[in-house]
């Protein structure tokens, strides 16, 4: 599977039918994007931007108005594209009443696993969430965290080469996030492919390898994060041990001297907020 891409969206269309004399909506207008495999890529947008109507393309949820979506090269579409995927849906629904063990091995079954493999993998899985001291609670007494976290050990319970996860870190407590966030880290580590969605920009800005922003259906920029950070037409100079009279010489001329240390030069950075910001229309 290495020869292909983990997910190619090539022109992806979408229209909806309007709520007004059955007029058709646009949510997705042209997308392409490709994501390698082990790559963790971030797609961010504004509310009714397209990015969750993409993703859900991309599972094989939405049938395409126009263009196609590929899974390790297997047509979105076909149900064995799906063999190699977990997700974690925004809100997720579990049965309350099954304790975390009863529900990832529930799942599992799902996926056709079956005895010692089974509990072995859910027992594993537990661990890595960090839900084994509550493996046997019910999932009514969980806390979002908790539930975001036994989401993410069933959508992982397969083993899957690609994790897609709509907004993983939706009401969850700042500690319940860097938990998420560490585990994302993790998937990485393990030669995971991730596909995130996410309005917490930050939180993008830490794990993602590249990002994608898309405003009204179509993508509008996308690169890696040194590509989309840096500021055009500024240069950002880092000093070691540089002299007070070297640092007052900076504005008309940098030379290194006095043992100063020039340790890089580049474009200066901007947060990916602000990119984001103006490549959607706010206020930066």
């Amino acid at each position: 599977m290495s020869d292909f891409a983990a997910v190619e969206v090539d022109g992806l269309v979408k229209d909806f039918k309007g709520s007004i004399r059955g007029k058709r909506v646009r949510a997705v207008d042209g997308v392409s994007l490709r994501i390698e495999p082990g790559e963790v890529y971030g797609l961010i947008g504004p509310n009714g931007s397209g990015k969750s109507t993409t993703m859900k393309a991309v599972l094989g949820l939405l049938k395409p108005t126009g263009g196609r979506c590929a899974v390790f090269g297997r047509d979105s579409s076909k149900v064995d594209s799906r063999s190699e995927v977990g997700f974690l849906p925004e809100a997720p629904y579990f049965y309350r009443h099954l304790s975390g063990r009863e529900t990832v091995n529930f799942f599992g079954k799902l996926c056709g696993m079956r005895g010692r493999v089974l509990r072995d993998r859910v027992d594993d899985l537990l661990e890595l969430v960090g839900l084994w001291e509550a493996r046997d609670r019910r999932l009514r007494g969980y806390s979002k965290g908790m539930l975001q976290r036994v989401g993410l050990a069933q959508a992982l319970v397969q083993d899957p080469s690609l994790v897609v996860l709509d907004e993983p870190t939706a009401g969850v407590d700042p500690a319940g996030s860097r938990e998420i966030r560490d585990l994302i880290f993790g998937l990485k580590e393990r030669g995971k492919t991730v596909f995130l969605c996410s309005h917490l920009l930050e939180q993008v800005q830490e794990v993602c390898d590249r990002v994608g922003i898309i405003s009204g259906g179509r993508l509008v920029n996308e690169g890696s994060l040194d590509e989309l950070l840096a500021v055009e037409n500024e240069v950002e100079l880092v000093l070691r041990d540089a002299p007070p009279e070297l640092l007052e010489q900076i504005g008309a001329l940098v030379r290194v001297t006095h043992g100063a240390e020039m340790v890089s030069a580049g474009r200066a950075r901007t947060t990916l907020e602000g990119v984001f910001l103006r490549e959607t229309g706010g206020e930066s």
